[in-house]
């Protein structure tokens, strides 16, 4: 981004397919076209969206979680493969900058893997969150620092963190020192209360602030009927409500996509 420019971006905030495989990429792929419609060169989904944020081990114990655990298994996403192929046919037929949230599947581990694909559908960026915060720890694995690099793209310079990898100051100062100028944070939404989104916007404002970079923030996203069925009988289904920002930020403010309480998806 050698020049002043102005660019529209897209902040996806929608409900996962908790049933069907591969019904989530077919959300992906209709909204990066919808997204490449309405003339934006960069769209961003949420964290783990493919196949889907393990919402149910916020909510069990880990005794009770075996069974969701091997089917986000064997769900997950293999890197590079049938998903990867797809996401980077779709940015490079509309010409857009593509940021994804995965489970990632390596032998027999899985990651919080965060995907970049330019507009020419070239896989620039894969990366690892660090370090899985609480109940995730029993579902991921842990990454390393090999993917805190800002990559060069077709809308400027951009790098990611997952969650609460924002609260790591030095990861933030790894890419603030390669000139990031577009950060993407993803967070899973639909959790802990309005008390998440509250830190969500904290969080981005403070990157934005800090960097002089913009933020671009997307949260997950559960309709009633999912909540239901992921707390079960379990007594927490207001665990897995409202924790939604959609939002961009410049640091003097948040440009909010979506409302805190999202009652309503937005795409």
């Amino acid at each position: 981004m050698a020049e002043k420019a102005s660019i529209r971006v897209a902040a996806v905030q929608i409900a996962p397919d908790l049933e069907t495989p591969g019904a989530t990429v077919t959300k992906v792929l209709g909204s990066i076209a919808e997204a490449a419609e309405k003339g934006a060169r960069l769209v961003v989904f949420p964290e783990t969206f493919v196949p889907w944020y393990p919402y149910f081990s916020f909510v069990y114990p880990p005794v009770l979680t075996g069974a969701e655990h091997i089917r986000l298994y064997d769900n997950a996403v293999v890197v590079p493969g049938p998903v990867t192929e797809a996401v980077a046919a779709a940015a490079r037929r509309h010409g857009i900058v593509v940021v994804l949230g995965v489970n990632e599947r390596d032998h027999g581990s899985l990651y919080n893997a965060q995907l970049i694909f330019d507009a020419d559908g070239r896989l620039v960026l894969k990366r690892r969150k660090i370090t899985p915060t609480f109940h995730e720890r029993m579902i991921w694995g842990q990454g390393d620092g090999s993917g805190l690099r800002v990559v060069d793209t077709a809308v400027g310079r951009i790098g990611a963190l997952a969650c609460w990898e924002h609260y790591n100051p030095l990861a933030r100062y790894a890419l603030m020192a390669q000139h990031e100028e577009i950060h993407i944070a993803q967070f899973p939404g639909s959790m802990v209360g309005p008390i998440f989104a509250e830190q969500i916007e904290v969080t981005i404002r403070h990157h934005a602030l800090e960097s002089g970079c913009f933020v671009i923030n997307a949260t997950g996203w559960l309709d009633d009927a999912q909540v239901t069925a992921l707390a079960g009988d379990s007594g927490y289904a207001g665990a897995l409500r409202e924790g939604c920002f959609t939002a961009t930020s410049s640091g003097s403010h948040a440009v909010l996509a979506s409302q805190a309480d999202t009652s309503q998806p937005l795409d």
